[in-house]
């Protein structure tokens, strides 16, 4: 039977200090962050804060020099994604770009598509999103129906995409399409495409949640014409190079972090208390919550140290996104169901704020990036128990 291993990752030497500039940067920024806007963080667009990022050298961090990188260790990626997202920092524009876009540039890429975007993603100044579901194709994935002809021109590419985040912000769209309709298997005749998102034909319409923000979009596209040198990678291979990226796309602090600034502000909450006012049930919610957290934080290491050894911990990285992503998930009601009158859940405080955000948002956590039932077929068959 097929194992799975989480062993610890050891982190490189001087980490504490490269932690420390870190959080002093942070710091520095200045910016009042509501307690609300620091939840789930890495979907909140702010331009200005990714290219402030940029100058500092920290989007592609781990990439080469001479595409703008800083030939850092993942290992240290880790560490300042983690405390970005601990701050709240706004990190939502270039995200996509840093964790999954620019990776695929540098394993896929032609040293022309590298040139044109890795050095502006980089200075936080291009933005990507990624076209994979799409209406009835959401789960599964290898019935997407977007549709690229080639021809003397180029691709004419027809179809639609949907819950792509910030479609209506990015510059460039990484998306699956059928480039051999006549494929035997599903799987096969599959490309991915760079889009410029200003190319006639392409249409975007953003979908409110019910918090009335808007992460993502619909995304029409209709005959719109993409240059023969924008093909990713291999023809009829895109099956295979969009899978290889979801190990990067499950496994990172985002995937058990996005409620976070929840379970700050009820910790502060409960400090300003005196001990005896504190119950029982709710000391010992605090005490789980921290427990599981402290795992979630050890798994996704391991998986970011395996990421770093060079191996793909497919299997590792589904399970870590399926418990990160219930947790997360959860802690808006398991905080609720454990609030008493001591914390004013009812007169705006920003415990309130935050925990009215995420009860209307975390249901979408386990959609994201592959959806609950997906993950455990991939979990199920990674272990060959099915």
């Amino acid at each position: 039977m097929t194992t799975f291993a989480f062993d610890p990752a050891c982190l490189p030497a001087g980490i504490a200090d490269w932690r420390r500039e870190v959080r002093a940067f942070i710091e520095q920024q200045g910016d009042a962050i509501p307690a609300e806007r620091r939840a789930n963080s890495w979907s909140v667009f702010d331009a200005d804060y990714s290219r402030r990022l940029g100058r500092r050298g920290w989007i592609g961090l781990t990439w080469p020099r001479r595409y703008g990188g800083a030939e850092r260790s993942a290992l240290e990626r880790y560490v300042l994604l983690e405390e970005l997202l601990v701050a709240g920092a706004p990190v939502g524009a270039h995200w996509i770009a840093d964790r999954q876009s620019g990776p695929a540039l540098l394993r896929y890429g032609t040293e022309a598509q590298r040139s044109r975007y890795l050095p502006a993603i980089a200075r936080g100044e291009c933005f990507f999103c990624i076209g994979m579901s799409e209406p009835n194709a959401g789960s599964d994935l290898a019935a997407v129906r977007t549709r690229a002809i080639g021809t003397d021109q180029g691709w004419r590419l027809n179809g639609q995409k949907v819950w792509t985040t910030h479609a209506h912000q990015a510059h460039v769209m990484i998306a699956l399409v059928r480039t051999a309709p006549e494929a035997a298997k599903r799987h096969e005749g599959l490309s991915q495409l760079l889009i410029d998102m200003d190319s006639p034909g392409v249409k975007v319409r953003p979908i409110a949640d019910l918090a009335g923000e808007v992460h993502f979009n619909e995304v029409f596209f209709d005959d719109v014409l993409v240059p023969r040198a924008m093909l990713l990678g291999q023809e009829g291979q895109g099956w295979a190079q969009c899978t290889s990226e979801l190990s990067l796309e499950r496994s990172g602090p985002e995937r058990y972090l996005s409620s976070h600034a929840l379970f700050v502000e009820l910790l502060r909450s409960v400090c300003g208390q005196p001990h005896s006012s504190v119950s029982e049930t709710l000391r010992h919610t605090i005490g789980q919550i921290t427990a599981e957290l402290w795992t979630l934080r050890q798994m996704s290491l391991a998986v970011a140290g395996r990421l770093a050894a060079g191996h793909d911990p497919a299997l590792e990285a589904a399970i870590v996104k399926d418990l990160g992503n219930g947790f997360e998930q959860q802690l808006p009601r398991r905080i609720q169901a454990v609030a008493d009158a001591s914390l004013a859940l009812e007169d705006g405080t920003p415990l309130a704020r935050v925990l009215a955000l995420l009860l209307q948002t975390s249901p979408s956590f386990s959609l994201r990036g592959g959806t609950r039932e997906i993950l455990r077929g991939i979990i199920a068959k990674g272990l060959e128990l099915r």
